[in-house]
């Protein structure tokens, strides 16, 4: 890669960038100085080690799943399983890398979105673990849908704000999440759960996260003595792909497939492939693909997985689309459904549906995989969360 992606200014080719009120943009280049300091502080990587080690989990497995490769006729699948970690999904990575940003800055308070509510007991975790006061934004309809996160983000000591406009899901908690921000930026740090938003956050975000392909990359060269053919991730904003794929970037050899939601299906509207069925546009604070109808406003999205149901998603993501490093494709919900019960019951291992839409993606092309390729999927999260949806 000749060009420093993404530059300065937060840009990932045409994505990405800031378009936000102007009172964000003093706070943001606070936060951006904040993050580029911290990058190169001792200390600071000293301390989010430890906590990811000795608090999160960390290493996390890389587990050959035998069952489900001989099942599928593919030669080796691997599952990188950050469904392990502490509360369940990767999002602590990343919510443990905000904390230490937003205690060298003297924030006292943390916001926060979250559609499936992982992000949102990550964010309550680590508010409760630094002392910090913590309110979280979710649509009204989630809160139905993902009443175990609720319960235990509640346990937690966070407040959770009910958000009852629009589609009553992500995107809506996301638009009240940064209004929040808007009137309280002097004490408040808000932890963008994906890497998407305005520049610092879907740099950031993925380099939180990228100690999942870091970890992935050194285990499997291990065990395997070579790099995969394939790394396959699911995409909403797309935080746990890109951890897994951007410290393979440069390894042409590998390619990458993302996931989408293809919900009810991609001609039927209701779904939130906004990779695979979207357009350029502008949402939450840059550019990127987007859902949007013919007069420029957001759709509504929809997937059975509440953390893919969002109507756009990260810059680099689109980025990677439109140089072709990454193929995009969308799973629908009935398929995804089928990869959570296949995974349960060949592997013993429950998936979020959000990873299951990568299960079900195998699944669907085993053949096009081949069967003696070697791959890597991305188990962002477990599934007790989803036990309840129909199956």
């Amino acid at each position: 890669m000749s060009k420093k992606i993404p530059n300065a200014s937060g840009h990932f080719g045409v994505f990405g960038g800031r378009f936000v009120p102007e009172t964000l943009i003093a706070v943001l280049d606070q936060l951006t100085q904040e993050y580029f300091l911290a990058q190169k502080d001792k200390k600071f990587k000293e301390a989010l080690n430890y906590y990811l080690r000795q608090y999160a989990g960390r290493q996390t497995p890389l587990y050959f799943a035998k069952n489900l490769s001989r099942y599928l006729g593919i030669k080796k699948i691997y599952l990188k399983r950050e469904d392990l970690l502490h509360t369940g999904a990767h999002k602590i990575n990343n919510t443990l890398g905000q904390v230490l940003i937003a205690t060298r800055m003297g924030k006292k308070r943390l916001i926060a979105e979250t559609g499936a509510g992982q992000h949102g007991v990550a964010t309550a975790t680590v508010a409760a673990l630094f002392g910090l006061k913590c309110a979280i934004y979710m649509g009204a309809e989630d809160i139905q849908r993902q009443a175990l996160n609720v319960w235990r983000m509640k346990l937690l000591g966070a407040e959770i704000i009910s958000v009852k406009s629009g589609t009553r899901t992500l995107k809506d908690a996301m638009t009240e999440a940064l209004r929040d921000w808007v009137t309280n930026v002097s004490t408040t740090h808000y932890v963008i759960g994906t890497a998407a938003g305005p520049h610092p956050y879907p740099k950031m975000v993925r380099d939180f996260q990228s100690v999942i392909g870091s970890e992935a990359r050194k285990q499997i060269l291990l065990q395997e003595k070579r790099l995969p053919d394939y790394l396959v991730a699911c995409v909403g904003g797309g935080s746990n792909a890109l951890g897994l794929f951007h410290p393979f970037f440069k390894d042409q050899s590998v390619k990458f497939i993302g996931v989408e939601a293809a919900g009810l299906g991609l001609v039927s509207g209701k779904h939130a492939a906004s990779l695979v069925g979207g357009a350029p546009g502008v949402l939450h604070g840059s550019k990127s693909m987007i859902l949007e109808d013919k007069f420029g406003q957001i759709k509504n999205a929809h997937s059975i997985a509440a953390g893919l149901d969002y109507p756009g998603v990260g810059p680099e993501h689109a980025y990677y689309q439109k140089i072709k490093r990454a193929i995009y494709v969308a799973i629908s919900d009935k398929e995804a459904q089928e990869g959570f019960s296949l995974l349960s019951e060949i592997e013993g291992i429950i998936p979020a549906l959000e990873s299951a839409h990568a299960i079900a993606y195998l699944k669907k092309a085993r053949r096009q995989l081949g069967k003696n390729s070697l791959v890597i999927v991305c188990l962002s999260g477990r599934g007790d969360k989803d036990l309840h949806e129909p199956r």
